[in-house]
């Protein structure tokens, strides 16, 4: 953040992700910022959630552009973003960004782009349950359309998955999908579409069987 121009991150980032593939070159790497937009992307400015996300020396294209990085990650956290804005405003806002994202990665990165958190807080002040339904279907949506259409948009991981035993880790994002039944079919539902497009299966006691054979 003392350096605005993004200059100092980015010289980090090429440094470190030369070390690191020099260590271990067999694993895909990330940065895993938010995703903000900063001055190197004048056109894409007005994307960003305010003002003060393109101040941080940040830039989403820049610093996932560089040659060590095997694709690209974004973050959706629209309610720490805004404070001002309700549910209706903070969605339509999820599309935009995403949409903006994709499109990078589709003609500057040339790469995957992957949202790798995201999430609704649990205390906003206007917080229903059926707002978390709407606001990951309108993300795997988006995800499903880029990857039908063989896009960048490849993937998502929400934040964050608990089980049992985790509880101590919860914050006002978690999600235990077998009590909130809503959920646990959206996500599955999510990765049936993405595994019939992709072609991919899960392996079960060493046999390729369909992901989508047995549904919740």
């Amino acid at each position: 953040m003392s350096d605005v121009s993004g200059d100092t991150l980015q010289d980090w980032i090429n440094e470190m992700t030369a070390f690191i593939k020099s260590v271990d070159n067999k694993h895909l790497l990330t940065v895993g910022l938010e995703g903000f937009y900063g001055p190197n992307s004048p056109k894409r400015l007005t994307v960003n959630p305010e003002r003060w996300a393109s101040e941080l020396g940040s830039d989403f294209v820049r610093n996932s552009d560089s040659p060590n990085i095997d694709f690209a990650s974004v973050h959706i956290y629209p309610d720490h973003w805004f404070h001002d804005k309700g549910f209706e405003e903070k969605l339509k806002f999820v599309v935009k960004w995403m949409l903006s994202h994709i499109e990078d990665g589709d003609k500057e990165l040339k790469k995957p782009v992957l949202f790798t958190e995201f999430g609704l807080s649990n205390l906003n002040k206007d917080y229903d349950p059926s707002q978390r339904d709407r606001f990951y279907r309108t993300i795997f949506d988006i995800i499903y359309k880029s990857a039908k259409r063989r896009r960048s948009g490849a993937g998502t991981l929400m934040w964050q998955f608990l089980i049992q035993g985790m509880e101590r880790f919860n914050d006002d994002f978690g999600i235990v999908p077998w009590e909130q039944g809503s959920i646990q079919r959206l996500m599955m539902e999510h990765s049936c579409r993405l595994g019939r497009v992709t072609g991919r299966h899960l392996l079960q006691d060493n046999k390729s069987i369909d992901m989508c054979s047995q549904r919740p």
